[in-house]
Parts: C-alpha cells; structure tokens; sequence
C-alpha cells in the first residue's frame, strides 16, 4: 500500500494543494480552498468530520492524515485509487499527545497571571479556539487559562493545597462548532505544600492513671496530634517533647516521651522513686512541633494530668474447680485488676486448656474439665498497653481440677489363660486380681473392692471351688475339687466406693483351665473274653481276638498304654500286636495249636501306663483274660468229579434218570445231597443216592442250550463239612417225528368282493397216516407281507383253522396261501390252493370261457401285424435308395451330353 502511495505522489495522483504542517510529530495535510486553508481532521478527535461547505469546486477529502489533491479532470481518478485513499488510515496509528505535568507553589504573593508552562500547541495554528477544561471535558472554571498568543498555561490567583492538591486539565483547539482540530492536551498541575499549617493536639488535657510497679520504659499513654500539611515533608513531621513537670519531687525526669511516637512512659529513675512514693498526681506540659529537628516550625502545647494509684496486680490464691461441672459456659472463676489505664489483659495456659479473660479482667472457663485428662493447669495473666507491652511481670496462679467419682474401676488386660494341676491342694492361689481406678489416688472414688460371682457354689456341696479376698483381690482354691479338662471363667465384680451402693463397677474375667495329672491306670473294656474256637490246623498270624483298652485321663501322653502276656502261655504260642499310642491290642497266634498236646488255652493279658501313675496302682480291669478252645480237624468230602455234565434231549419226559453223584474216599460217612440254583424246576436229586431225575418236562428249553446248576454234599454228622459240584446240562434236538403228510388238498373257491365263507385248513382229519400224532396243532401264516395283508386265520379246534380274505377285494386269480404248522417241536408248512372270483348275484364264482378252437390269440396277432409293417418298411427302403443312386449317376455325366431341350 505504501508503495501504491508514493507511486501516486510521484505521479501527481496526490499532491500538496496548500501546505503541510507538522502537528504532534505527524505531517498534516490541507486542502487550499481559495485563500482559507482547512486542516484534515485529528486522528485523536473523537468527534465526526463537519461537512466543507464552499462554492469552490473541491475534491472530497479522504479520512487520512493524507489528502489527494483535486485536478480539473476529477472523472480521470480510477476508482480504485479512491479506494486506496479510504483505506489508508487503517494501517496509521493516532498519536496520543504526551501528559504535561506543572507546580505551583501554595499561597503564592507574587504578580498573576502566574505562567506554568507552555503548551504544545502547533507551530501554524489554523484558525479556531483554544479550549480549557477538566479531566472529564467539562470546561474549566477557576484561576486556570491559556494565553492564546503564547500558548502558555497560566494561574490568575493563589492556590491552597489544603483545599485542593492537585488539578486535572486538558486543552483542545476547536472550531466555533465544537469540531475538535488538536489535541486534547492532558495537563496536571501539583500545588506545592508550604508550612501554613499548626499542629493540633487531639486533646488539650490528657488524664492517665498510673500503677505502681509499673515498669520503666512502657508507655501508659499515647498522644495524638495532627497537622494539615502534605503527609510525609517535613511541614507534617511532628515531635513531641516534655516542656515541665509539676511537682518536681522526688525527681524531675519522672516521665519520658518518645519524641516520634509520643508515648509517655516512666523513666528508671521515675520508676524507682515512684516505688517509694504515695499516692498522688502529676502535671506535666508537653509540645508537639512540626519541622522535625528543625529549630523553625509551629508548635502547640497540651497538659497531661497523671495520677499515681497503688497496684492491685497481686497474684491469686489456687483456683479449685470441679471437673465435669454442669453450669452455663464460659463460667467465671476469678478476676485480675490493674489499676493503671489503658490496659489490655492477656491470658495463657500451660498446657493449653479452656480458659480466656475479658476486657475487664474477668477471668473464664469455657467448657467442662476432665481432671483424668488434665488435673491442674498453671494460669498466666499479663496487663499490656494498646501495643501490646507488658506494664509488669505476669501473675501465676495455678487451677487445680477436683475429682468425683466418674470413672467406673478398669481391670488390667491379661493374657492366656491360668492353668491349674487337678487335685491340686485347697488354699493354692490361682491368681491375683488387679483393677484400676482413673479416679483421684487415695480418695473413696478409687477405693475398690471385690466380689466374685461366678463360679456359683455348687447345690448340696459345702463351700466354694474358689475364694477371694475382697480387698486385696487374691484368688485361691476353695474345698470343692475340680475336674480335669474343665475351663471355667471366673467372673468378680470391681466395685469403687468401698462397694457402696453408688459407686461404679466393672465385671473382671479370668479363664481358668483345670490341667491333667496321670492319676487314672488304663482299663480293658471287657476283661474276660468270650472262648474262642481256632481248629488246630490254622495257619500262625491268624487273629485271635482284640483287646480293646481304656484311660481315663485327658493328657494324650498320661494315655499312652504298653501291653504284656502275663500268664497262660509259657509255650510261647501266642503274641501282641499294637501301635505306639494305640488303644487296642491284637492277640495272634505265632505256633501251630495242637488238640491233642493242649486242647485248650487261658492266656492273660495286662495294660499299663507308659508314664509315671500318680495315685493309686492299677486295679483289677488292668488285666483281660482270653480262653482259646483247639478243635480236632476232619476233612471235608469229595466228590468223584470236579463237574458234572449231561445231554438231554428236550423231549424228554419228567422223571427221566440223568447220572448218579457219588463221593470219591471210601470213607463210612453219610451224604445228604442237594441241588443250589435250580432256577426253573427242571432237575431234581435224590438226598441219599445222589441220583439225578428230570423234575419236569423241558418246556421252554431250546436245542444248543445249557443249564448249570449246583450239586451239594453235605456230611450228615458234621454240616459244616460239605462239598459241592457244578452240573452242566446240555439240551440237545428231539428225536425226528413221525413225518406228518397231508392228503392232497382240493382247490378251493373263494369270491370277491368277500363273502361270508372261507376255507378250512386241517391237519389230522385229512390224513389218517396222521391220525396216531396227538394234537394239539397250531396254525399260521406265512412271513410274506402281502400273505399276512390279504388273508387271516382264525381257529376253529386244535386241529383246524379257518382261512378267509382280509380284504374286501381281492384280485380274481389263483393263490397258493402258505401256512404254517406247528405240533410240540415240529414244524411244516402247508400251500393252500385258493381261487379268488367274482362272484355273481347268487354269491358263487362267474368262471372265464376258454378259448375256440382256430382263433388267434392276441399275441398271434400283434406279431402278425408286426412282420406286415416291417416287411412294408424294407421294400421302400430299398425304392429310395434305388432312387437315390440314378440321380448321383446323372449328375456325374459331362455337360454335352445332357440332351437338348426342345424349343417350341
């Protein structure tokens, strides 16, 4: 854009029409309208451009510090450099004129108007007017103008610093219709402070009270005094001095002030003689002189009347408050005093608690005391001026928390429990009971006694099993004895007060365990054993019997047990078997028994304790004795086999004889026979021969089949000596049957659709061959399910069934129904002749006519028509093909010798 502009400035598009002029360090540019000049508007004016009014013609001018000038041939100017004019001022920043500060000194005597400064007002000013006003636009109004010739900023008359310290102006040049051309100019004028002003005192007389002992150098009153000078010169720098003391007794320097602060306060030597002295009152005059340390200055005086009162700050006797106290908080308990004036109090704990004092020296608890917390508290209370300072040492007084009894006793914790041996010897102490008591030491709320409660005293015994001391708290065993493996928690109420009604209690427990000694011997459950009977053949290591053992103690090491043959078996034929720890002893057999050496044992068995007893020895359950009766050995029987088998055809009639079991020693013994699993009934045996016989007939039985059953032999003396066989017996094909042959049976007819009637099919009563084979006979058809769907059977004797149609239509035909017969083990089968026909009104068959002699059948016919039309389909093969070849022979001949065509 700035090159576009100077390109147009060195073109003559833009060029100075007037003049230009430098206002606020930027080049303004004007637009000569005849002989007057108008100036472009400032960046700073906040107001909008007046319209130019002129009968000249005159080229709008652009809102910039820049003006383009106006040639005669204005239509020429494209219309983007009009553009570029307008939008110039966006890339300039407005100038903000500089603050202009000035002072004036106060109730200046000299000639007005009085110049302050010059204004930077524009070297050519254009036409227009100077305007003054405040900081906010108003117009001026006082002793302030601008020289419009010299563009100073005057005063007209004198200014007071007190009435106002500082002025805010600005200067504008304006046109006669408010349009701003410069500025506005920010201008602050300061008045200069002078020393016009006296000091005040706050006060012409000053009262204080004065304490004795208090200390030196603390000061008891503070003067205040004022000066309406600039704060912080030396016009406002005020001292304060003491000008007289009245009385001058006992020393003339009693009091000393601070000359900045103007604290009164005692001197040391004012201090010690005022100790001595009575009561009374001084007058002292003191100054307050602006100027510092200067000789030069106001000063004004005041009067300071201070009477001298003896001190009360005396310390107070212990404070004795009641802990847990029910009154409204906070709660007063004493009061401090200083008797001087001016005091502040201040109050401290150690250790801190819930005191605080107020502004008249009450002193307060806030809130209820614990004395178990905290019993006493050491008070500090100081008397302090409004800074702060301590008018003398602070005064200790202790508080001391009086107990009640608001602590129930507390019984120390213990740790595992008390064990006691049993039988342990009346008197023996079994533990010492120990409560606390947070209440004050020595004092009735902390004397406790005790009571036991439990364990109550047994009902009919005398005494107790423990007894307690109350006072001391020692528990002992009482008469009752106590058990092994008890545990018994002893129960004492610890009650303060000495056990008054009202006091507090809390309840004690003790676990008491009641310990085992070894004072029980091990016991048998049984200590005679019922006989046992060994044969004298058993093999060594056999069980004899278990001895089963008992202690009635509860230590697992008092109950450890080790046991003894004692008596009945010097031979050694008999052993122990146990495991360590074991309640229970096995009696085993080691040598072989003999019945006829020894037929019977007694053998002993004792138990003893592997521990010391304690007490009374073993009794006599100790010891078990086990009777041992040797049986005489006899061998058992044995048969002749091992297993038996037969074969059986299972036609066979019940009673048939099977075998004979016979034994296999030639031993004189009687057998008693008997058969074991014979589940179906079919075999039976003879108890004494052993014969075996068919029970029944075989019926259900199938060829191929066998049948096991047991075979027992028991020795009729001794029952106990058996043996015992298995009998397999195998079923084998029945013998063929007499062949079971059917006279021829006739064609039988049946109609459809069905009729009422069917065909009889018989076994015996057609065929006398037959007639000897008893019936009775079963009927059936065949498995062909079409036979099965179109026919059925019914029943009519054991020796004749009915055959009819299963179907209500039937197709006409011949049929062979084949059906089958059963008897006993035999089976055949029979073909049924059957015609099926329709049937006429009458119910009986309409049968086909045969066929006449000399006529074709119908097959004789279809191949005779057949062999016609194959014999038609040669012969006219053989004419096309004929055909077929003359017309190949003449399309091969030559062109010539194709004959002419006639011409007509």
């Amino acid at each position: 854009m700035l090159l576009v502009l100077s390109y147009m400035l060195s073109a003559g598009k833009c060029h100075d029409g007037g003049r230009a002029s430098s206002l606020g360090g930027l080049r303004v540019w004007r637009l000569a309208v005849g002989s007057r000049t108008i100036p472009e508007p400032q960046v700073l004016s906040s107001r909008r451009n007046p319209p130019v009014k002129s009968s000249t013609t005159l080229a709008r001018p652009c809102p910039s510090v820049l003006a383009c000038s106006v040639r005669p041939t204005l239509t020429m100017v494209p219309a983007w450099l009009w553009l570029l004019c307008f939008s110039i001022p966006q890339a300039f920043p407005e100038a903000q004129p500089a603050e202009l500060s000035v002072e004036v000194p106060e109730n200046y005597g000299g000639n007005f108007p009085l110049y302050l400064t010059k204004l930077p007002l524009p070297h050519e000013k254009p036409e227009g007017q100077i305007v003054l006003s405040g900081d906010s636009g108003i117009p001026a109004e006082g002793p302030f103008a601008v020289d419009s010739d010299s563009g100073f900023l005057v005063v007209t008359s004198a200014l007071d610093r007190e009435e106002q310290a500082e002025y805010k102006l600005q200067v504008t040049l304006e046109t006669g219709d408010g349009y701003v051309l410069w500025g506005p100019q920010p201008v602050i004028v300061h008045v200069k402070d002078e020393n016009d002003q006296v000091p005040q005192f706050s006060q012409t007389i000053y009262r204080a009270q004065l304490s004795q002992g208090t200390r030196p150098g603390i000061p008891f009153l503070f003067l205040e005094a004022s000066d309406g000078d600039a704060p912080g010169t030396a016009n406002s720098d005020l001292q304060f001095h003491v000008l007289s003391q009245t009385p001058a007794q006992p020393s003339s320097d009693m009091f000393q002030l601070e000359p900045r602060r103007g604290a009164l306060a005692l001197s040391p030597e004012g201090s010690t003689s005022l100790d001595r002295a009575l009561e009374g009152s001084y007058q002292l005059l003191v100054q307050v002189k602006d100027m510092g340390d200067q000789a030069i200055g106001h000063q004004a005086t005041a009067t300071i009347e201070v009477s001298i009162v003896q001190s009360t700050w005396v310390p107070l006797e212990p404070i004795h408050l009641a802990e847990n106290l029910k009154v409204p908080y906070p709660h007063p308990i004493a009061q401090v005093h200083w008797s001087g004036g001016n005091v502040h109090y201040h109050l401290e704990s150690q250790p801190p608690g819930p005191f605080d004092v107020d502004a008249d020296g009450k002193l307060y608890v806030t809130m209820e005391l614990d004395r178990e917390a905290q019993a006493e508290y050491l008070l500090q209370a100081w008397a302090q001026n409004s800074h702060g300072e301590d008018y003398a040492k602070p005064l200790e007084f202790h508080v001391v928390v009086t107990d009640e009894n608001d602590n129930p006793p507390v019984c120390l914790p213990r740790g595992s429990s008390i064990s006691i041996p049993e039988l342990s010897a009346p008197g023996t102490e079994v533990t010492q009971l120990l409560a606390e008591d947070a209440d004050a030491p020595g004092s009735p709320n902390s004397h406790i006694v005790y009571q036991l409660l439990t364990p109550e005293p047994q009902k009919g015994a005398e005494g107790r099993a423990f007894a307690l001391d109350p006072t001391s708290g020692s528990v002992t065993l009482g008469t009752v004895p106590l058990q092994a493996g008890q545990d018994i928690l002893l129960q004492v109420l610890a009650i303060d007060l000495a056990g008054a009604e009202e006091g507090l209690s809390s309840m004690c427990e003790v676990e008491i365990t009641i310990t085992d000694i070894n004072d029980h011997a091990p016991e048998f459950t049984i200590s005679q054993i019922e006989p046992v009977s060994l044969p004298e053949d058993v093999e060594p290591g056999t069980l004899v019997a278990t001895l089963m053992a008992t202690d009635a103690d509860l230590e697992p090491a008092f109950r450890l047990m080790e046991f003894a043959i004692e008596a009945g078996d010097k031979e050694g034929i008999f052993g122990l078997d146990w495991e360590p720890g074991s309640d229970h002893v096995q009696l085993k057999l080691r040598k072989n028994l003999s019945y006829e050496a020894i037929p019977h044992h007694k053998v002993v068995v004792v138990v003893r304790n592997v521990e010391k007893l304690v007490g009374p020895g073993p009794g006599p359950e100790a010891t078990a004795t086990v009777t041992v009766l040797v049986e005489r050995v006899m061998l058992p029987p044995k048969l002749d086999q091992e297993n038996y088998e037969a074969s059986v055809p299972i036609s066979t009639p019940a009673g048939s004889h099977l075998l004979t079991i016979q034994p296999s020693d030639p031993m004189n013994r009687t057998l008693r026979f008997s058969l074991v699993n014979d589940s179906e009934g079919w075999l039976c045996i003879k108890e004494v021969s052993g014969e075996v016989h068919t029970a029944q007939s075989l019926q259900g039985a199938q060829p191929g089949d066998t049948y096991t059953v047991l075979v027992e032999a028991q020795d009729a003396d001794e029952p106990r000596l058996s043996a015992s066989a298995a009998l397999v017996v195998h079923f084998l094909k029945p013998p063929p049957a007499p062949a079971l042959t059917l006279a021829p049976m006739p064609t039988r007819f049946l109609c459809t659709p069905r009729q009422d009637y069917g065909v009889v099919v018989s076994g015996l009563s057609e065929d006398p061959n037959l007639a000897s084979v008893p019936g009775p006979y079963s009927f059936a058809l065949g498995p062909n399910p079409t036979v099965q769907r179109d026919w059925r059977l019914q029943p009519l004797n054991d020796s004749h069934a009915y055959l009819i149609l299963a179907l209500h239509w039937v197709e006409p035909g011949e049929y062979e129904v084949p059906v089958v017969v059963s008897h006993n083990a035999h089976t055949w089968q029979l073909l049924v002749q059957v015609i099926v026909c329709r049937c006429n009104v009458e119910g009986r068959c309409l049968r086909k006519v045969g066929r006449m002699k000399g006529m074709p059948t119908k097959l004789v016919a279809v191949g005779t028509l057949l062999g016609t039309l194959a014999a038609i389909g040669f012969f006219l093969i053989l004419i096309f093909t004929h055909l077929a070849l003359a017309r190949k022979k003449d399309l091969n001949q030559p062109a010539d010798s194709m004959p002419l065509k006639v011409a007509v």
